[in-house]
């Protein structure tokens, strides 16, 4: 039996991991907060972000049947010192509509048993609370309608106080939507649908409610039917409730240190996810003064994988987490079918970041504009807020992890343009790192570039390069690629870091330095600039932090200057021989 806490990687029962001696983030602060906050509160966050957890975390605080349970499950927690009035004083109602499924036409049945069942369990759990012809009266009763009313008249005569969580609030309307379209989407959650029905009768039978999902477009459409709750998406004081701050992830690696197993540096470790998992900020008014949370459920896998193999993950990114993510791929075939969001996509796949103001609501038929399609892209995940404008904020792509999302998207898009052989390019990068040989590598992409723009005159521009070099460097497994990256008291374009823990084989990196000239630019404006970028690349190389990074591998300072469409100029550039 082990000695220490394991990680409760994909476990969100919180019983289960209190009584197991799983590792738990303290989360149990909020708790004061949220009961500060109102009485019925609605919060978004992306997937995998410890949503499920956290509210089964409150379901054991707050259930009258675990009230004696107190102690033992929330002993060494912070709300264990300071319990608030309402500690186990409910009677608990716990909803997931992620357990719903089936096709349309077996949806409506599906969603009646599920909420069937859930009721009837419900009453069976806090019978004795009840007059003893309690569930003989229940078992009157066939329909979920039926039964929901039953439930609630009983508790309004009793006098009982109730709780109502919902988790995945959203999650098979937002599968209708994207699958299914619009149409059935609405006949679900408009006028009397029975999806909007349940809503309607959760309001006013319940003294506290919290809801969570990942979208608020679901929420919008039913507001008539459900219009009490309060938004705390955005609301500075809960930015840290779920996920990891960077000193809760120190923390953790240290606990496994200390339990001797984890073999590994600190520093090591958070330099390597920071940048794959770290970076969300869930309100604008934090933006410059809390921490960027990590993803917990990304930390966890991570952090597993060298506990139990004594290495990094092959792969930096969660595979169950990928098939969230791939739920962008409904986004993007819906963006499709309008050019203004494919637009909006296209922006942020090349710079990295667009301007918007995020809405805190808005209905589903207004994702076709574009500025809610932002906004959508926030409440999923693959942006954050980075920048404030006052009017506007920047919102950016938060971690490597998200930017593969786009990259791919992005890559996409230029082979349906042009396709190339990407097995030719995966050649000239096996080159590269092994060899040296950056040539073939830095030909090959940059013909293609020629061919792409060639064909659709509308994509050439600096902007646009960017963009195309971020697609296809990222097929680089050799490399941790990372755009515009600090380095030396600057922002190289491209900084190729070997990644060592994988491929120990490599033997060489690369610093990246792009310049874009109109074809209109003149020879005497091409060669400053070009003087420019050996002075940039000089500067971002004679820093330490590179040769931290490069951990020992030769360091190749390449520049590339391209002219319209056209290669004009790549040399690698010396660093000086006293350095």
């Amino acid at each position: 039996m082990a000695t220490y806490r394991a990680l409760p990687y994909g476990i969100s029962d919180f019983r289960r991991i209190r009584r197991e001696n799983y590792y738990l983030v303290d989360k149990s602060s909020f708790i004061t907060k949220l009961e500060e906050t109102a009485s019925f509160l609605f919060l978004i966050r992306p997937r995998r972000f410890g949503k499920s957890l956290f509210l089964s975390m409150l379901r054991y605080y707050y259930d009258i049947a675990e009230k004696d349970n107190f102690q033992e499950l929330f002993k060494g927690l912070w709300i264990a010192e300071h319990p608030t009035w309402n500690q186990g004083r409910f009677q608990v109602m716990h909803i997931d509509f992620s357990q719903i499924g089936g096709t349309i036409d077996e949806l409506t049945e599906n969603f009646d048993g599920y909420m069937r069942m859930k009721f009837t369990n419900f009453a069976r759990k806090y019978a004795a609370y009840y007059p003893k012809d309690y569930l003989d009266e229940l078992n009157k009763y066939s329909s979920a309608s039926d039964i929901m009313n039953y439930v609630h008249d009983a508790a309004k005569d009793q006098g009982c106080s109730l709780y109502l969580i919902v988790d995945e609030y959203d999650n098979f309307t937002n599968t209708v939507l994207n699958e299914k379209g619009e149409n059935i989407y609405h006949a679900m959650t408009h006028a009397s649908g029975f999806y909007r029905d349940v809503f309607k009768k959760f309001k006013g039978n319940y003294d506290r409610i919290l809801m969570m999902g990942v979208s608020p477009v679901t929420l919008d459409d039913l507001t008539s039917g459900y219009n009490i709750a309060t938004s705390i998406t955005m609301d500075s004081r809960f930015n840290q409730m779920l996920g990891f701050s960077e000193t809760e992830v120190r923390e953790m690696i240290r606990y496994y240190q200390e339990a001797g197993v984890l073999q590994a540096d600190e520093e090591q470790l958070i330099t390597e996810m920071k940048p794959w998992y770290d970076g969300y900020c869930f309100s604008d008014e934090v933006i410059y003064t809390d921490p960027k949370m990590f993803n917990c459920d990304m930390v966890t896998y991570y952090l597993n994988s060298f506990i139990q193999n004594g290495r990094a993950p092959k792969e930096m990114i969660d595979r169950n987490t990928s098939m969230d993510y791939a739920k962008l791929n409904n986004l993007i075939k819906l963006d499709q079918l309008d050019g203004d969001r494919k637009g909006v996509l296209l922006e942020i796949a090349e710079k990295g970041s667009i301007t918007g103001k995020v809405a805190n609501s808005f209905p589903a038929a207004q994702l076709t504009d574009p500025e809610m399609f932002k906004s959508l892209l926030f409440y999923y995940g693959m942006l954050t807020f980075t920048d404030d404008y006052g009017i506007e904020q920047e919102l950016g792509i938060p971690n490597n992890n998200v930017r593969k999302q786009y990259y791919e998207f992005l890559l996409r898009e230029y082979q349906n343009l042009h396709p190339i052989d990407l097995s030719g390019l995966i050649r000239c990068y096996r080159e590269a790192a092994l060899n040296g040989n950056w040539h073939p590598m830095m030909d090959y992409i940059l013909q293609a570039y020629h061919d792409t723009t060639s064909v659709r005159s509308l994509i050439e521009g600096e902007r646009n390069l960017q963009g195309f070099m971020n697609a296809y460097l990222n097929l680089n497994t050799y490399y941790l690629t990372a755009p515009e990256v600090e380095l030396n008291h600057g922002y190289c374009d491209f900084f190729l870091m070997p990644d060592l823990i994988r491929w120990p084989m490599v033997k060489h990196s690369y610093i990246l330095e792009l310049k874009y000239l109109s074809i209109s630019d003149t020879e005497e404006k091409a060669e400053k600039q070009w003087a420019e970028a050996i002075k940039q690349i000089k500067q971002y190389g004679q820093g330490k932090k590179v040769q931290l990074l490069t951990s020992g591998t030769q360091l190749h300072l390449i520049v590339a200057q391209i002219q319209g469409y056209e290669k004009k100029r790549v040399e690698e550039i010396s660093l000086p021989v006293n350095f």
